[in-house]
């Protein structure tokens, strides 16, 4: 389910609110080594806690790099599915604080 409360934004100008699987899919698809290198996907609001960006490397594949202050969290990986990417930052996304998102608690 694609929340409203993030947007992708790519290097070439592309900008998607509350993308979806599909969505990240076509435009990790679209990034190139030249003129479109990566995509960043982050709460539409200042400051953001976290974020997650996918760039294109020189030498084939993907750097997905995920940071989440509120959780101390930074990691770095080289993947080279782009469904793989989709499908995991989806889920990743999905669970970020947001504070406008309602939760609810067992």
């Amino acid at each position: 389910m694609a929340a409203r409360y993030y947007c992708a934004d790519s290097e070439n100008g592309d900008h998607i609110d509350g993308p979806s699987e599909d969505a990240l899919f076509m435009l990790i698809s679209d990034l190139d080594d030249a003129d479109n290198t990566f995509v960043v996907i982050q709460p539409d609001e200042d400051d953001p806690a976290w974020f997650a960006s996918v760039a294109a490397l020189d030498e084939g594949g993907y750097e997905v790099v995920r940071r989440d202050t509120t959780r101390g969290q930074h990691e770095v990986t080289t993947v080279t599915s782009i469904n793989q990417i989709a499908k995991d930052l989806t889920i990743w996304m999905a669970g970020r604080n947001h504070p406008d998102r309602h939760t609810s608690t067992f």
